[in-house]
């Protein structure tokens, strides 16, 4: 066992994360036989709050209504199934060790530390690497489609930051046939009146009654109307903070609105400086753009990433004189397999996009703006066979035919970085509880697993984790002492506050008729967060974002035009409402990334890095996640830290060249 290290410069106010004591590998079991429960008699005098049905949230609800738990679940969508959970393609980690490759939970548990680059939670992480089997097993039985080998066994794959494959999948589809599993589940619950599921529903706030979460203030997106609601517990699964930077892979309803709403009732906004830039995205195309599409990480398993030799091929590629095919194997720069032999074109997410950045930035990026590198599969085509390939990608093969109107078969796609995914989010505790007591925070939406770099296929394993195995027992922690509350009335002083702060809100959103759409500012603050807060910051580029976002802000309050009315069906002051917390989202990220003078993960300061371009940490000041505290409209937020100790494991430089 490594020695415990201390974090020296970790002095400001203490941070109870309520981890359990003992040894690593023991202490969830521990925490589950020694946890408060309630009675199924009295789990039915219980209401729960879900915000959100992707694969956190429908898991969530599902598991807590089959316990016995009255469920009032909200869907931003028209349907559960249209959850962005949908679009996740590639897989879903476990530690099955199916293919006796070496793989087993404390190994799942350390790739994802390392990977995280040393910046994620000793005791949640080896949670959700102990409780991964169990997720397989349930899918299972609800009918997931998992790809199997010849003699029907489960198959797996490879995916970044791993040398084993551990990585169970549903072609280019996992994401769908798994929201589908916790879907079925959810409906059987809606079935049996367990659940009452509230679609085109959007969380505007959260109600806080004697420093409880009691409730949430909704707007019906059809009708408009604001509608009340009460529950014993609060939990929010509303998935990430990725669209600030307006293009993105996420879907256009993704939003960081239910975020900044717990934030500004009590709830620590932890790590937002983590951002997560996939490396395998369809290029951006035009100014006319919303969104971004990805290509999924399992491609790299028999695609080969390379960009030419010669400068002189990559401007003629851009010029349109050559094409890649034109180009043999030793005009070919293979620059993953080249600079990280041991991990090649698996290596993690933040260090191939940083590496496909710097060879753009070099003036070796392809296509017509020079801001992409190729993706190649005629060595495995050659190896194994198109039908193989075909086998295994199809659906993915398609898309990108569709989008680029290229045949990937014959020749390489186009890839660049783009944003996909938040480490940072809500901060909570062991029991995923924020730090105001009632309101849980499940999935993408909290920071608790990833550290400063997802792996690829562990975001699925995160959501269905704290869904169907975590949130079930630690939300009983909290509920036992709950029995003897009554339902609350939603005509309380509290709930009335809080729906005059929204209808505030609204009202001076539609009175200002300026002479800007949402989008155009939206576009406008993307653009400073790409150029300022993306792959490459530094100190002098934050602060001038942070300026920018003021101007962005007061461009928005005194600007924006929002046409209709806010009685009915009105899709642009949905937008408003949650371009108003975007801004909001984009201070704290820019704020962030200038207090943490170090490179870790997809935080990538440039004045921080060691000399052959990787990330530099700094773990003598800067092992802890940063936790922000709303200190009021207008007002800077307080910097709160919880300490990152690690007992169990040693921290050193990240390795993937070995």
């Amino acid at each position: 066992m490594a020695k415990k290290q201390e974090s020296t410069a970790v002095e400001a106010t203490k941070i109870d994360a309520r981890i359990p004591e003992g040894v690593l590998a023991e202490k969830w079991s521990n925490y589950k036989a020694h946890q408060k429960l309630v009675n199924p008699s009295n789990k039915r005098r219980l209401d729960i709050i879900v915000v959100g049905t992707g694969l956190a949230g429908s898991s969530a609800a599902a598991s807590m209504a089959e316990l016995g738990f009255n469920v009032l679940n909200f869907c931003i969508q028209d349907s559960p199934r249209r959850a962005h959970s949908i679009a996740a393609q590639g897989g879903i980690n476990a530690a099955k060790n199916y293919q006796n490759d070496g793989d087993s939970v404390y190994r799942l548990f350390y790739d994802t530390i390392k990977g995280g680059d040393y910046r994620a939670r000793e005791a949640n992480v080896y949670r959700l690497a102990e409780v991964s089997n169990g997720i397989i097993d349930q899918c299972v039985a609800q009918g997931v489609p998992f790809a199997r080998e010849y003699g029907g066994l489960l198959d797996n794959r490879s995916f970044g930051g791993a040398q084993v494959s551990r990585t169970f999948y549903a072609k280019g589809q996992t994401g769908q046939q798994l929201l589908l599993g916790a879907y079925s589940a959810l409906s059987r619950q809606v079935g049996k009146g367990a659940v009452k599921l509230f679609s085109r529903y959007e969380m505007l706030d959260v109600v806080i009654i004697d420093g409880r979460a009691r409730g949430i203030i909704a707007r019906n997106l059809v009708s408009g109307k604001i509608e009340r609601f009460f529950a014993h517990a609060v939990v929010v699964g509303s998935g990430g903070y990725g669209n600030t930077f307006f293009l993105s892979t996420n879907a256009m309803t993704s939003n960081a609105s239910a975020a900044v709403q717990m934030y500004k009732k009590g709830a620590y906004i932890s790590n937002p400086a983590y951002c997560q830039i996939h490396p395998t995205c369809i290029p951006v195309h035009g100014e006319t753009q919303s969104k971004l599409t990805l290509m999924s990480e399992s491609l790299r398993n028999d695609g080969r990433i390379w960009v030419p030799k010669l400068k002189e091929d990559a401007e003629a590629i851009r010029a349109g004189k050559k094409k890649a095919t034109d180009l043999k194997e030793d005009e070919r720069d293979y620059y993953l397999e080249r600079r990280y032999p041991a991990f090649g074109n698996l290596v993690p997410r933040d260090v191939a996009s940083r590496a496909a950045k710097e060879r753009c930035d070099a003036g070796y990026g392809v296509g017509n703006t020079g801001l992409a590198v190729y993706l190649d599969f005629s060595s495995s085509i050659e190896r194994l066979g198109e039908n193989t390939i075909r086998a295994r990608y199809g659906n993915l093969f398609q898309m990108y035919e569709k989008i680029v109107d290229e045949n990937p078969y014959k020749m390489p796609m186009m890839i660049y970085p783009a944003i996909h995914y938040t480490m940072g989010g809500v901060w909570v505790d062991y029991e995923l509880q924020t730090s105001v007591k009632g309101l849980f925070c499940i999935g993408e939406a909290n920071f608790s697993d990833h550290g400063a770099n997802r792996l690829g296929a562990s975001a699925l394993m995160q959501g269905l984790a704290d869904g169907y195995f975590v949130l079930p027992y630690t939300i009983q922690n909290y509920l036992a002492d709950q029995i003897q509350v009554p339902r609350l009335s939603t005509d309380l002083p509290e709930f009335d506050q809080a729906e005059k702060g929204i209808r505030a809100k609204i009202e001076k959103i539609m009175k200002i008729q300026g002479d800007t759409s949402v989008d155009s500012i939206h576009r406008e603050l993307g653009l400073i967060m790409w150029d300022f807060v993306g792959m490459g910051r530094n100190k002098a580029g934050l602060e001038t974002a942070l300026e920018k976002i003021k101007a962005v802000r007061h461009e928005f309050w005194t600007k924006v035009y929002v046409p209709g009315v806010s009685t009915d069906l009105n899709v642009e002051l949905e937008k408003a409402l949650r371009m108003a917390d975007f801004i909001e989202i984009g201070e704290l990220i820019a704020r962030d990334a200038l207090m943490r003078e170090e490179s870790c993960g997809g935080h990538f300061r440039e004045e921080y890095q060691t000399p052959d371009g990787e990330a530099l940490r700094n773990d003598e000041e800067f092992s802890f996640a940063s936790c922000w505290k709303f200190n009021g409209e207008g007002e800077e937020p307080e910097l709160l830290k919880e300490a990152l100790d690690y007992e169990f494991v040693h921290r050193q430089q990240r390795n993937y060249k070995a």
